[in-house]
């Protein structure tokens, strides 16, 4: 069976990352690593948070998508998903939606468009303060353009898109489970 990336995207606070890690526990899906050009915070590890590059590094990959941010690079590369690969698995990867379009473009059906929501935006403001970002961050977030655009779920030619609606967590985790049978009886 050939390898699917499965990507998740949605909007800031939908639950993106608790979802890209169930699939790495439960169903031994590999995190595809990004890099980026920023310094690490404390704590952060190479090859286990990111790839931390420099300029020249950086330059040197081949991306399938990229955007800088705040003066730095990020991007997942050709060669990050390799190395995910070639542990015989599946793997997983958090993108916004655009980087979720480029995915889809680039690697066809072996990109999985997993796209995580929730009812309505006042889920998404609590949650970003139960992460402790403070009210000024949470408004200029939700108003931001980016935000926005992650807020509808991207339209691909020709191209499913899995939506999994994140209210509930164990509601969630269960739309995961239904998907991954379908992948394991190769309707994926």
């Amino acid at each position: 069976m050939q390898r699917k990336i499965f990507v998740i995207t949605g909007p800031t606070g939908a639950g993106k990352t608790t979802i890209a890690e169930y699939l790495q526990n439960e169903f031994n899906l590999k995190k595809v690593l990004t890099h980026t050009t920023r310094a690490p915070r404390q704590g952060e590890i190479n090859g286990v948070d990111y790839y931390f590059e420099n300029a020249l590094t950086f330059a040197q990959k081949h991306f399938l998508e990229q955007v800088e941010y705040a003066g730095n690079q990020y991007g997942s590369s050709k060669e990050a998903l390799a190395l995910a690969w070639s542990t015989g698995h599946d793997a997983v990867i958090v993108l916004d939606t655009k980087g979720a379009k480029t995915y889809a473009q680039q690697l066809g059906a072996q990109a999985v468009i997993v796209y995580v929501t929730v009812s309505n935006s006042a889920i998404l403001a609590q949650r970003l303060a139960v992460r402790g970002d403070q009210p000024a961050q949470i408004k200029q977030r939700l108003a931001s353009s980016h935000f926005q655009r992650d807020l509808a779920v991207p339209e691909l030619a020709g191209q499913p898109v899995h939506v999994i609606l994140n209210d509930e967590l164990s509601i969630a985790k269960a739309q995961i489970n239904t998907l991954m049978n379908a992948r394991k009886l190769g309707n994926i």
